[in-house]
């Protein structure tokens, strides 16, 4: 509750508020409001007041859906369909990849006014050496989160990993006979762990493992730092990969779940569709209009 007295000096000068009374009222949705609309102060940046903004979901496109053609190719299409970034994977950006190379696949995303949210799956194991090359590649990749699929006895090594290169590790799963075939699996996991170390979501393969994805949005919330969209006709193991909305995937319940589960700015949010490998680009046209329709309802 804003006092009155509070109310009274910010009609005078609220620059000059002491620190704990500033954040009194921007806790105030209601008196920021009305403040930036009589221009009493600045307008401020919602997210670093703690006041997020409706969405901030980003789509991308996980380019394993279009392995069958080149860098160059798929980067385009990626643009041509309307994503604002990829999350490459080792196939098509390799992690041996020499400094030239991630420098001109980097450029060639930016160019096209693009960005990386992820690179992956990427498996992590016994082997520390191994393991600190593909945060290295990371880094000189300027990539925030690494998807993965982790051995047991890899993650005491991740815990320092993430520490050091201040890198998020999104550990997916990938359905039924994986180590986290459910979310409880990977919860699990997590327990005691940095608190960047996290899960890659792919709602696909949970839907495989008889799971909601809203509920397992909702049960990841806080370490959530990639979701990967993809449909499927029914909650089994051998289940048959469909346009989104046409299976256990509604984008418009998925979506506002990870608005309010607070998915980070720089996550990674990627449309993935396995199906039509030599021709896929209708159906990721069609997927992408259900993505962008339900996104425009939650931002709007």
């Amino acid at each position: 509750m804003i006092s009155r007295t509070l109310l009274k000096t910010t009609d005078s000068n609220p620059a000059s508020l002491p620190k704990m009374q500033r954040r009194a009222l921007l806790r105030s949705g209601g008196i920021l409001a009305a403040a930036i609309a009589c221009n009493r102060f600045p307008v401020l940046n919602l997210a670093n007041a703690g006041l997020a903004p409706a969405s901030n979901l980003k789509l991308g496109l996980q380019l394993y859906s279009l392995r069958k053609f080149s860098l160059d190719v798929a980067l385009q299409h990626a643009k041509d369909l309307g994503f604002e970034q990829v999350e490459f994977y080792g196939g098509m950006f390799p992690i041996d990849s020499s400094e030239e190379k991630i420098a001109e696949v980097v450029g060639k995303v930016k160019a096209l006014g693009l960005t990386i949210s992820a690179h992956g799956v990427n498996p992590f194991g016994k082997d520390f050496a191994a393991n600190r090359r593909i945060f290295e590649f990371a880094k000189k990749a300027g990539l925030k989160t690494i998807t993965a699929g982790p051995a047991p006895e890899s993650m005491d090594n991740l815990n320092d990993l993430v520490k050091e290169f201040n890198i998020r590790i999104a550990i997916h799963n990938h359905g039924p006979k994986d180590r986290f075939n459910k979310v409880a699996d990977l919860l699990k996991a997590l327990e005691g762990r940095d608190e960047r170390i996290g899960a890659c979501a792919d709602l696909g393969h949970y839907i495989r493992s008889g799971e909601k994805p809203v509920e397992v949005i909702r049960s990841l919330q806080g370490r959530l730092f990639g979701v990967h969209l993809k449909d499927f006709a029914t909650m089994e193991d051998k289940a048959k990969g469909v346009l989104l909305g046409e299976g256990h995937l509604q984008c418009d319940t998925v979506f506002d779940a990870m608005v309010k589960a607070k998915f980070p700015s720089d996550g990674a949010l990627s449309l993935e569709y396995e199906e039509n490998p030599d021709n896929p680009i209708d159906d990721i046209r069609k997927c992408v209009a259900v993505a962008k329709k339900a996104l425009s309802a939650i931002t709007s």
